[in-house]
């Protein structure tokens, strides 16, 4: 049940931050929850490093979208340059 419960929460963060990330993402569901999951996987991480969460505590909501919106600009730049 563990990975569907990741699944569906990556599902929706990678939806918010589609969402209030401007301009159009051709992304499907699959991109949307690696995505979600990239950014609450990332967001753990940093607010590790900077002493926010403990080890083997999750990152909290609006940290793993601010991630997520983070990754899509990146992606973004990437895309337009050619990169990939």
């Amino acid at each position: 049940m563990g990975i569907v419960w990741t699944i569906v929460v990556g599902f929706v963060i990678g939806v918010v931050a589609k969402f209030l990330h401007p301009g159009k993402d051709n992304m499907g569901f699959i991109a949307t929850v690696v995505l979600g999951m990239l950014g609450s996987f990332l967001a753990g991480i940093i607010g590790q490093a900077m002493g926010w969460y403990q080890a083997g505590e999750g990152a909290g909501f609006i940290a793993s979208v601010v991630v997520a919106i983070v990754l899509l600009v990146v992606y973004g730049r990437l895309r337009d340059k050619g990169g990939v």
